[in-house]
């Protein structure tokens, strides 16, 4: 049977487990995805402990974990037009990605380029297009100054890139250690720390033009008496404190327009998914714990082996997989 990580309840770590489950049938709307490699992110972990997006259903448990993938269609459900079983994909998944096979509904999935790998194109759907909407949504222009705290993190090695890339100065915020990797994308970068403000004023003596915050906290806090015009402070991290702080939270298309539009920068050379350690399945344990506990650079991707399902002369019904 397929395998799938999955938490068999909310809470810590101790409620995760690789189990066999059952191939998924796609509904109206929806593919089946064998998956190749999927992405990991701080909702996973987060999720596991209960927490859901405004409006969004509570899990039915055991519940895989992962919001994004990409993989080859196997089977498409009711309604579906526009993908055919053999097409390479990536998207957000319906219920979990860390799996063999999983659901993806055709309005947040895109088509992979033969160009991206499966692996690059698993970190794109969360990661890369929380960072675009963002970007978008600031609307800066050409030469204006955009911070970015937790530049060192899968959203935020993205949002430098996609902001210069539209002509933007980045001031990015991360751990000492990740300094390289924050000047390596064109931006100038301020370490992390309780005084992290003062690095920026260093630079920006007069403010900055925008803040995207992607911690959240006394960093949004600190972050917002740089920016010059709170309107154009938004946050994916602090959501419950940065209306008070005249801000807004980023607002997600979540929409296969936004994946195709994030991809053509991968292609087009603008953007690198910056995948900088892999895992199989049977390590996710390991991969969730490495972004749990704030020690990924970049992004994070599990890689999925290909199910294989041997045939013996004596078994009609079974298949061979390449």
């Amino acid at each position: 049977m397929p395998k799938a990580y999955v938490f068999t309840q909310y809470g810590g770590p101790e409620t995760e487990a690789l189990v066999e489950q059952d191939r998924p049938a796609p509904g109206p709307g929806q593919l089946l995805v064998a998956v190749r490699a999927a992405g990991v992110n701080p909702v996973d972990w987060k999720q596991r402990t209960g927490y859901q997006r405004p409006g969004q259903r509570r899990r039915e448990l055991p519940a895989v974990f992962g919001n994004e993938a990409a993989g080859v269609v196997e089977e498409i459900g009711e309604g579906v037009t526009g993908f055919a079983v053999g097409d390479e994909v990536f998207g957000n998944p319906v219920a979990g990605g860390y799996a063999q096979y999983a659901l993806f509904p055709v309005d947040v999935t895109a088509h992979k380029p033969a160009g991206v790998s499966f692996t690059d194109a698993a970190a794109l759907p969360v990661a890369a297009a929380t960072a675009y909407d963002g970007v978008r949504q600031l609307g800066l222009p050409t030469g204006a100054t955009l911070l970015v705290t937790g530049a060192g993190g899968g959203v935020g090695v993205a949002a430098v890139q996609i902001a210069r890339a539209d002509g933007l100065n980045v001031i990015g915020v991360a751990s000492a250690g990740k300094k390289d990797l924050v000047e390596s994308l064109g931006a100038a970068h301020v370490p992390s720390g309780p005084d992290f403000a003062e690095g920026v004023r260093a630079l920006a003596p007069e403010g900055v033009d925008a803040g995207y915050d992607l911690v959240g906290g006394e960093v949004l806090e600190a972050a917002a008496e740089l920016v010059t015009d709170r309107a154009k402070l938004i946050t994916a991290g602090g959501k419950d404190i940065v209306a008070g702080l005249g801000g807004s939270p980023v607002v997600r298309a979540r929409t296969a327009a936004v994946l195709d539009e994030v991809v053509r920068l991968v292609v087009d050379g603008r953007l690198d998914p910056l995948v900088t350690r892999t895992f199989p399945l049977e390590e996710a344990a390991e991969a969730l714990r490495t972004v749990e506990e704030g020690h990924a650079r970049g992004k994070i991707v599990i890689e999925v082996e290909v199910e294989a399902q041997v045939a013996s002369e004596g078994d009609l019904g079974s298949e061979v997989a390449e």
